[in-house]
């Protein structure tokens, strides 16, 4: 028998083999209970899911971890070896933090929260809403406080590091700052230069079954894998499960199928990037998502910079008239006008892509300030309802259901996730940016139907890299720089100004 030169290596990656294999079955009970568990499976379920939520905690906080760590950081490791056990690391001082009841608590709220919420919605009950979601804030204050003593980061930052690696709020502020200094006159200057071109708008109904056969073609036309995946119906889009079986889901209106298709699109960026990570490693913290920012880059690569881009509306346009039927706004030029038209809205996952950033930013600024205590759980409407009109010149009083009632993550407890989206919309552009430079005949590949140049770029210096490098080194080397705004701004003004 042959004894192995990296035993206490080998120790914790069979440790997140297990880890991996029981979060498989997590991540399927929690898309069942957002698309098909009947209503009164609501109390099982988040115990259900309360139970695995500790089970997997504990696993992660065995004392012996602290042990095998240290002696691992003395073996023989390799490149990839070392930078999964930095990820073996950092995830375990993250558990080692909160305690067991800590876990429970905040799984169950978060639970029973969010299954009250697809009622509450609709309803437009935020004070039904507020009496789950008080609960559920408390005990993210809680997660936050403890994140903090042990990371020795502010409350906000520990949250927003376990999605984002590295990243702090005050380079969000700043970021944001920047964007907010030269938005509002973007916004107004496209919607100034769009109404001398007015939009054809497409008519209805879009019967739910033609949306998702069109779904389903535009995923194969994105290359999904259906063998290792498949779409659903949600009340909010989402993606999840695991590499080997990915679950995305939709939302369907018979008078919208703009929603549906880009939601689709969207979360097909998302799956992809999960179907694509390195094989060889799965299992291992090293082979997971890099970041949530680096997740979203994914999907608005495939929403907003390929998506509505004018060479892959050409490809669009004749699936839409095969499953809605021909009419003139399904032309590509109308089409294409359609999906970029930039109009201040409600809802923040069916703002256009200049918009987008404003919805981002007001969460950003109210999530912040519940988890520093600057603000309650009551002063979220009227939080709201200012940076709205100030963002977006749009009035949301009273209308919880289109406002602050609008997200899921409160309700679940991600707190510190939003800046993700536009930090993701940033590195996109990069991304496509430095597409363009590689591939300078791109968009006549494109529209000749040739996507390979976007999903082997991505493939290769994104997906298979998994969480090998740190955030900055992955844009690095990806992309020659770290992460630079500037691409973003100059991205949103040659495609809506022309310039």
């Amino acid at each position: 028998m042959t004894l192995s030169a990296t035993p206490a290596y080998d120790t914790l990656a069979r440790l997140h083999m297990r880890l991996h294999r029981l979060e498989h079955l997590q991540s399927i009970a929690w898309w069942d209970q957002a698309s098909h568990m009947p209503p009164k499976g609501s109390e099982a379920r988040a115990a259900a899911l309360a139970e695995m939520a500790t089970l997997l905690h504990r696993l992660r906080t065995d004392p012996d971890m602290k042990e095998q760590i240290a002696r691992a950081e003395q073996e023989a490791l390799d490149e990839p070896q070392r930078a999964n056990l930095r990820e073996i690391r950092r995830d375990w001082l993250q558990a080692t933090a909160l305690p067991d009841e800590l876990v429970e608590a905040k799984s169950l709220a978060a639970s029973r929260c969010e299954h009250a919420w697809r009622r509450q919605r609709p309803a437009n009950d935020w004070a039904g809403f507020l009496e789950n979601f008080r609960p559920v804030l408390r005990l993210a204050r809680e997660e936050a406080q403890r994140l903090s003593e042990a990371g020795g980061l502010g409350r906000y930052d520990a949250l927003l590091d376990r999605f984002e690696p590295g990243m702090r709020g005050a380079t969000v502020e700043r970021l944001f700052a920047d964007l907010k200094g030269w938005l509002p006159d973007l916004v107004q200057r496209v919607v100034a230069a769009q109404a001398t071109r007015p939009v054809s708008e497409p008519k209805g109904p879009f019967p739910i079954a033609a949306q998702r056969a069109l779904s389903l073609d535009v995923m194969r036309l994105l290359d999904f894998d259906f063998e290792a995946g498949r779409l659903d119906e949600s009340t909010h889009p989402f993606s999840g499960g695991v590499p080997e079986d990915v679950r995305l889901t939709t939302r369907y209106r018979e008078d919208n199928f703009v929603q549906s298709l880009m939601g689709t699109i969207h979360e097909t960026g998302h799956a992809r990037y999960e179907q694509n990570l390195p094989r060889e490693l799965l299992g291992q913290p090293v082979a997971r998502a890099r970041s949530m920012a680096v997740h979203e880059s994914q999907s608005l690569s495939f929403e907003m910079q390929l998506g509505r881009s004018r060479p892959f509306v050409e490809l669009l346009a004749p699936l839409v008239v095969r499953h809605l039927g021909a009419q003139p706004a399904f032309e590509p030029e109308p089409l294409h006008r359609l999906l970029t038209r930039v109009a201040p809205g409600y809802i923040r996952v069916d703002a256009d892509e200049v918009t987008y950033p404003a919805h981002v930013i007001l969460r950003f600024e109210i999530e912040r300030a519940l988890i520093e205590g600057e603000a309650e759980a009551e002063d979220i409407p009227a939080l709201w309802d200012r940076g709205m009109a100030a963002l977006l010149g749009i009035d949301t009083r009273g209308n919880y259901r289109d406002g602050c009632l609008q997200d899921v993550h409160w309700s679940e407890g991600l707190f510190g996730y939003f800046p993700c989206y536009t930090l993701g919309a940033m590195y996109a552009a990069q991304w496509f940016a430095t597409l363009r430079r590689a591939t300078p005949d791109l968009d006549r590949r494109i529209a000749a139907g040739d996507l390979a140049p976007v999903l082997d770029w991505l493939r290769g210096n994104v997906w298979l890299q998994g969480s090998r490098w740190t955030t900055d080194e992955l844009a690095v080397r990806a992309s020659g720089e770290p992460l630079n705004p500037a691409h973003f701004r100059a991205h949103l003004e040659s495609r809506y100004l022309g310039g």
